[in-house]
């Protein structure tokens, strides 16, 4: 009876050992597979982090080239007024692309005809729906049956 009573408490303790062996392989397992999880998840937010940084900086490059664009236009413009603020270059505009004059002058504008270029005549669509017309109708006659007389 001792040897049964000892293969008996052998057997729970390696029942129980087994028990403990499960539990603890299960439990590796859900860990590494959380692991795996956080590990996809951190990678997954590194590319879009990287995606995100790329294409900031292309509109930082954008940017960038319009504000040189507006640097240049700026300054253009600011050479135009120094241009154009003294009273020689207005009068200058006003006279040639305003047409014009002083108080005390007379403006004579004289206009040169213009030479008209003659253009092709083009055949008018009625001749053509015409032209059309008649040519169906030519078929149309073949085509009719003939009128049989009683």
């Amino acid at each position: 009876m001792a040897a049964s009573n000892y293969m008996n408490l052998k057997t729970r303790i390696q029942k129980q050992q087994k028990k403990k062996i499960r539990k603890i392989k299960f439990y590796h397992s859900f860990l590494t597979i959380v692991l795996l999880l956080c590990v996809c998840q951190i990678s997954y937010s590194a590319l879009l982090n990287l995606a995100k940084c790329v294409v900031y900086q292309s509109k930082i490059i954008k940017a960038q080239e319009l504000q040189e664009q507006a640097q240049k236009r700026n300054q253009f413009l600011k050479s135009e007024i120094q241009n154009f603020s003294t009273m020689h270059k207005v009068e200058s505009i006003a006279r040639n692309n305003l047409k014009m004059a002083a108080k005390d002058e007379v403006l004579i504008i004289i206009n040169q005809p213009t030479i008209e270029t003659p253009q092709p005549k083009k055949v008018s669509e009625n001749k053509f729906t015409k032209f059309l017309e008649t040519f169906s109708s030519k078929f149309n006659k073949d085509m009719e049956p003939e009128k049989i007389s009683d």
